[in-house]
């Protein structure tokens, strides 16, 4: 699954753009696309919860997801962009959504790290860049969407061996979208990340056109990529779990919102290669600590049954920050270059006061 992330999520905004989309027009699919995320996602989280089926709802929808995928090898002009970018973002949502809980289920059960998991995932994902960055620079920028198209079926077979969630009717927690908002520490929690989290938008939108301006070549964005995602790794596996226990949930998000603040700056001020090779591994902070917090304090906070539930709404309010900063991104980006990075700083300062409220929390 993350493989297949990382071949076209680096590239597949400069591969749209290289077929006449704008800045401001990319802005408006890669933000359209996100808003559609907000109703797919939460919707497989709530049907799997209600089945009992959550394995099953994430294999279809990595499957619709390969399907959709082929779409952009003949999509032309802004309106067949977008509706591609629709499709496939309503597949492609619930996938981390579904894949998270039964990872957080799994773990809980079996007693393993779900770090562990979630950093083969990142480590896949770098293969997965370092192979589409080579092959691009051969083959152009067409080449993303038949490698994910056939990395996505390939996961939606092996999904198939995932491990269910199985609960017995009495260990169900009554309500569910409801129960959840009611508990003021997971509200704070899904505030708190998608500030963070929402930051990333002009960088996974804007970073490798920027990169590309200022003469970044290929080869090179996608090291930089890589490197991003190998810190993820790092801390996934190493530094990551020892850290949030060190710290607690709420001081390790703290830290990935200072970490924010330092690396959208260095976007907004400088394209230096080794500038950009300096911050790009405060990704590891950024987003992988900041997950790691988030689902320590999800696995304690979530009752029985409503696992896909809890793990939606976590993303739709990432999703939900991400959509508004994407379409704010393509103005920013349009009409202030890389000056656009830093109203992404100033989202990771207003989520260190949320961390402050969520360590005061039993």
């Amino acid at each position: 699954m993350y493989a297949a992330y990382g071949v076209a999520s680096p590239f597949l905004p400069a591969f749209v753009h290289s077929r006449g989309i704008e800045p401001q027009e990319l802005g408006l699919v890669l933000g359209t696309a996100i808003a559609v995320r907000l109703v797919s996602a939460p919707l497989a989280g709530r049907i799997g919860d209600l089945l009992g089926a959550l394995r099953t709802v994430l294999g279809i929808c990595i499957a619709l997801g390969a399907f959709t995928t082929l779409g952009y090898l003949r999509a032309e002009g802004f309106a067949a962009f977008l509706a591609i970018a629709l499709a496939q973002a309503a597949a492609l949502a619930p996938m981390s959504v579904l894949a998270d809980a039964l990872t957080l289920a799994a773990s809980k059960r079996q007693g393993f790290e779900y770090g562990w998991v979630r950093g083969t995932g990142s480590a896949a994902f770098i293969v997965g860049t370092l192979i589409s960055g080579q092959l691009i620079a051969g083959h152009g920028l067409g080449v993303i969407v038949g490698l994910q198209a056939g990395l996505l079926a390939a996961a939606a077979l092996a999904a198939m061996r995932v491990p269910d969630i199985q609960h017995r009717r009495a260990q169900r927690a009554p309500g569910g979208v409801a129960t959840l908002l009611r508990t003021p520490a997971f509200r704070t929690l899904v505030l708190t990340a998608a500030l963070i989290l929402g930051s990333h938008a002009m960088h996974d939108s804007f970073a490798v056109i920027r990169w590309s301006a200022a003469g970044v070549t290929p080869a090179a964005a996608s090291l930089l990529w890589s490197q991003a995602v190998l810190a993820e790794v790092v801390v996934f596996f190493i530094i990551g779990p020892a850290l949030v226990t060190r710290l607690t949930p709420a001081g390790a998000m703290a830290l990935a919102a200072v970490a924010g603040v330092v690396r959208w700056i260095a976007m907004a001020t400088s394209a230096d290669v080794m500038v950009l090779a300096a911050v790009q591994p405060l990704h590891g902070l950024t987003f992988a600590l900041l997950h790691l917090a988030c689902m320590r304090l999800i696995a304690r906070l979530v009752p029985a049954g409503l696992e896909g539930t809890a793990q939606a709404i976590y993303a739709t309010g990432i999703g939900a920050a991400s959509a508004l900063m994407m379409y704010a991104s393509g103005a920013f980006y349009g009409r202030l270059g890389a000056a656009g990075f830093w109203p992404m700083a100033a989202l990771c300062l207003l989520a260190l006061p949320l961390t402050i409220r969520l360590r005061r929390t039993p």
